[in-house]
């Protein structure tokens, strides 16, 4: 049996009343690179984050990988395939020394459909997710690929000390290419122009952010006013 209530689902709930999912559970770690779950698997667990950063990816009919979201400590995944039985949607990919609590479908479900609390909290991830993706789709289909890309690189930034905010650990660009849904040459031309704007600088420690006020200016711009449809 193993303990599951230090992970964020099962905090509200007595040590007791989570007996039958702790007995459905195990623990599974994985190196950087190593594959958690494929695309179109059968596999219907559900799974938990402990530790570690875990990448959502997909392929196009042409082989492109297109990333489509990444985990952290505390998040849930696998869920939809045990609401509906189908196959998995998409792939899971461990970037670092991560460790996942795995849990059995039918367990789950039957705890989550015996609970309100846990309804609750798989019903609010759900939502989340599609708020997530709605956004995402959003910039896809309005958005030219420059303000895509100052979208994507402030989400990614966090606090730099001195001033502005930093990419960090840098990200390869054809990584940034395959959240965007465009191509590697595209991104790598944007960043030069970034770069000679004064809005991007490189450093060994990622991409710094000096001025993401005027970032953020251009992307409530682009929203403003939008291209017009050919």
């Amino acid at each position: 049996m193993l303990d599951v209530t230090g992970l964020p689902f099962f905090r509200a709930f007595p040590p007791a009343a989570l007996t039958p999912l702790a007995a459905a559970s195990r623990w599974e770690r994985y190196g950087p690179g190593q594959t958690v779950l494929d695309a179109g698997s059968d596999a219907a667990d559900v799974f938990f984050v402990a530790a570690g950063t875990l990448r959502v990816v997909t392929r196009t009919v042409g082989g492109d990988e297109i990333i489509l979201n990444e985990l952290g400590p505390g998040a849930l995944f696998g869920e939809i395939a045990a609401i509906d039985g189908a196959k998995r949607s998409a792939g899971i990919v461990s970037l670092t020394q991560s460790a996942v609590c795995a849990i059995a479908a039918r367990p789950f479900m039957e705890y989550v459909l015996s609970s309100p609390e846990a309804s609750l909290y798989v019903m609010r991830s759900l939502a989340a997710l599609v708020r997530e993706k709605d956004a995402r789709l959003l910039e896809l289909c309005v958005l030219p690929a420059r303000p895509r890309l100052i979208a994507l690189l402030l989400r990614l930034a966090r606090p730099r000390e001195g001033g502005g905010l930093i990419v960090s650990p840098p990200r390869p660009h054809h990584e940034l290419a395959a959240r965007l849904g465009t191509r590697r040459e595209m991104v790598s031309r944007l960043i030069a122009v970034l770069q000679r704007e004064g809005l991007v600088e490189r450093t060994r420690g990622g991409l710094v952010l000096p001025s993401p006020q005027a970032l953020q200016a251009e992307l409530d711009t682009a929203w403003t006013h939008p291209p017009r449809p050919a």
